[in-house]
């Protein structure tokens, strides 16, 4: 009997699962300050423009001329002492300086002290991704097994799933680590 449209829907279902999982990892790691500019740290930044509240990404370019500096342009400049005012409100840990066409924010270094305490937030960030992995997996075992009960699939098209389910997930977390010491190698370099 060959494996149901159902039984292999909750095999991509868990893959799309995990996939979103990884891309919030991702979000995440990019929204944490390491000493180097990424536009990203101004990701959830909200400005002020004409009574509404709007992400910076709406109102001004943002580019990285050097490593530790952030260029924030916006498209119109009456918005410029709003935006300032933004980013300070932000807590971005570097105060903007604005030079009435643009905003530049220079990124002071880190300290070994916070680099430390960046690597532990990594490391926790990565497990607890790992741990939602780990949850979709189980999901998806107990609807292959409840199919099985249910004689939709045999004992071994359940034992074939199985293993295609702890490959799937095998890659997944195997993908955490790479991103998670790929994160703590960018912090912990000077």
């Amino acid at each position: 009997m060959p494996i149901t449209e159902a039984v292999n829907a909750v095999v991509v279902k868990m893959e799309e699962s995990m996939k979103e999982r990884l891309t919030r990892l991702g979000r995440d790691f990019s929204a944490l300050r390491t000493g180097r500019a990424n536009p990203m740290l101004l990701e959830n930044v909200k400005v002020e423009y004409y009574g509404q509240q709007v992400p910076l990404k709406q109102v001004a370019a943002v580019s990285v001329p050097e490593a530790r500096t952030l260029e924030i342009r916006p498209w119109d400049p009456s918005v410029l002492k709003d935006l300032e005012k933004a980013l300070s409100k932000a807590d971005l840990g570097a105060q903007p300086i604005n030079d009435g066409k643009m905003i530049r924010l220079s990124m002071p270094a880190m300290n070994e002290e916070r680099r430390k305490e960046l690597v532990k937030v990594v490391k926790r960030m990565g497990e607890e991704a790992k741990v939602g992995l780990r949850t979709d997996r189980h999901d998806a075992l107990e609807k292959v097994k409840k199919a099985e009960k249910g004689k939709e699939i045999s004992q071994d098209e359940l034992k074939l799933l199985e293993a295609k389910i702890q490959k799937v997930i095998d890659q997944y977390v195997r993908f955490v680590d790479e991103t998670v010491a790929g994160k703590e190698k960018e912090i912990t370099t000077v």
